[in-house]
């Protein structure tokens, strides 16, 4: 296909041609080039062939289903991946998350929210892209700034007194901003720093960490309970997600 100079490139594997066909005819009057691939290989050489915005991925494939795709796709890139799948299973939303997925819709999407949540995880993957070009060094969210160079968290104008493990689960939150995290995610990465943490553990030490950031579980400025996932921190004034 020929490609537009300056427009986004969006990569759309579904082995349901219909469906994909549908969403590059609403996708391209919106200014995207949209690839079209209808297996998981397929897929994923292109999109580790060429530069894209973001990938839409199917769930359910046959022969190399979409996790399949995304865990290779993962280990040799960040690009951003939004997961379709049709059954809207809580575990396919759970397992596509933890292995690194950007975000999920159901294949009962309406067209408006597929462009909603495609905006989304492009504006915070150029986010995260722009401050490492910058060589920025603190993580911040709002009036919260977080810094692992010093091992220092502020808020406002006040240092915050958190456990060596409250910060790095902070920053594990901090650098996934605006994107969920689930339980067994977090475990992982707070382990790799020879943590002990196990279950639900997680929810006592995130507890605390509210309490800290004098939050409201039931309506909290940054740190916000996934029902049955995990947690999503984000900026104060958003509000992208359900909150429990």
């Amino acid at each position: 296909m020929m490609k537009t100079q300056g427009n986004p490139r969006l990569l759309v594997v579904d082995d349901d041609r219909k469906l994909a066909g549908l969403i590059r005819d609403y996708l391209t009057p919106m200014g995207y080039d949209v690839e079209l691939r209808h297996n998981g290989p397929e897929g994923l050489a292109e999109a580790l062939a060429s530069p894209y915005e973001a990938v839409i991925l199917d769930v359910m494939m046959p022969g190399m289903d979409g996790f399949a795709v995304l865990r290779e796709l993962r280990k040799k890139s960040d690009v951003p991946v939004l997961m379709l799948t049709a059954l809207g299973d809580e575990a396919d939303r759970i397992v596509g998350l933890e292995i690194g997925a950007d975000d999920y819709l159901p294949k009962t999407f309406s067209s408006r929210e597929l462009l909603a949540r495609l905006r989304a995880v492009t504006r915070r993957s150029r986010l995260r892209v722009s401050e490492e070009e910058d060589g920025l060094r603190e993580l911040t969210a709002g009036s919260l700034r977080l810094c692992e160079d010093t091992h220092t968290a502020v808020l406002g104008d006040n240092v915050l007194d958190l456990t060596t493990l409250e910060f790095a689960i902070l920053a594990a939150l901090l650098k996934s901003k605006g994107r969920v995290k689930t339980r067994e995610r977090l475990i992982e990465e707070v382990s790799e720093r020879r943590f002990d943490v196990f279950d639900r553990s997680i929810d006592v030490h995130v507890s605390s960490l509210r309490r800290k950031l004098g939050d409201d579980a039931k309506n909290p400025r940054f740190i916000r309970t996934i029902r049955g996932i995990g947690y999503s921190l984000h900026e104060p004034e958003t509000s992208d997600f359900s909150q429990s």
